[in-house]
């Protein structure tokens, strides 16, 4: 396992790391926990370190079965994120208020005493004038409570992370879906990340479902024509003998500008599998195929949250 440091924050993390947000069960599918908790000790085992959750995730279920397969592991031996602000669906609360009531139910149900990194979840929902001004100054409380070590934003549109850090600081940014085989817009932002001092955590290398042969789930978000190219492009890897799922996860962990891909299942062997494939070499031939069969949809996006903040 290759570990990079995660912008200023001295933490070495794994470059596959493990999205606990299948643990909570209900996003692709249904969950035994003792299948949850085999999944999380195989991360560990595996050589992941970099563990990150929310409240969100299963209603706080997956919060809740992740503190039950870390109980009694060595807490130096991991690092820990979760979120506060996102709580259900149509749920959001950014106030300072529940932030800090948040953070203690986390750490309650996680069976911890801080966590290495706290979150605001998907701000892209809320006022970006309260994140900055009411929330962020929240976390920082928490950071100075000795309850997380740094903190952070997560979301989706890209231009959250440039308004933000436009105006305050924070240590590290958690985005999803814009660096993989169908979409790398991130990459036209991380000199600006850099240059505000952010770690970057990239998550969804599969885009939530579009690259891979199964096909998405029926509350994805994109596009009709983005999801029949995708499969074309699966379909064709098929064909090739390989899969389109592996050339994903390689393309997406093998960055170096990047700390991290966040890799999210509670499937043991599903988990292993993803480990495996960014040991083996990466596919340039048939990465270069995949690119063209994608190019009439290459970077497209959709509009999440507020359409002021996309």
């Amino acid at each position: 396992m290759e570990y990079r440091e995660l912008g200023k924050t001295g933490m070495k993390v794994s470059a596959l790391s493990f999205g606990a947000s299948s643990l909570g069960g209900g996003i692709f599918r249904q969950v035994e926990e003792s299948e949850a908790l085999r999944t999380v000790a195989t991360a560990l085992d595996r050589g992941i370190n970099f563990i990150d959750v929310s409240p969100f995730y299963g209603l706080t279920r997956a919060e809740a079965v992740l503190g039950k397969g870390l109980r009694g592991v060595d807490r130096g031996s991991y690092y820990l994120a979760t979120k506060v602000g996102r709580y259900g669906d149509t749920e959001f609360d950014f106030s300072a208020s529940r932030v800090l009531a948040s953070v203690d139910e986390s750490l309650t149900r996680l069976g911890v005493e801080y966590v290495d990194i706290i979150q605001a979840h998907d701000i892209e929902y809320s006022d970006l004038k309260q994140v900055v001004e009411e929330t962020i100054p929240a976390l920082r409380r928490v950071q100075e409570a000795g309850k997380a070590k740094f903190i952070g934003v997560t979301g989706y549109p890209l231009a959250i992370f440039q308004s933000v850090l436009s105006h305050v600081n924070v240590d590290t940014i958690l985005s999803y879906n814009h660096y993989s085989l169908n979409d790398t817009t991130l990459v036209g932002l991380l000199p600006f990340i850099k240059e505000n001092g952010a770690g970057v955590i990239n998550a969804s290398p599969l885009s939530q479902g579009l690259l891979t042969i199964r096909g998405t789930p029926a509350w994805h978000p994109a596009p009709e024509e983005v999801q029949r190219v995708c499969m074309k492009a699966a379909v064709y890897c098929k064909e090739e003998g390989s899969d389109l799922a592996k050339l994903a996860v390689q393309f997406s962990a093998r960055n170096p500008q990047i700390a991290t891909t966040l890799v999210g299942t509670a499937d043991p062997g599903n988990l292993r599998r993803n480990l495996d494939w960014i040991e083996e070499p990466f596919d340039e031939a048939l990465a270069a195929e995949v690119k063209q069969i994608l190019s009439p949809i290459q970077d497209q996006t959709w509009v999440v949250g507020r359409p002021e903040n996309n």
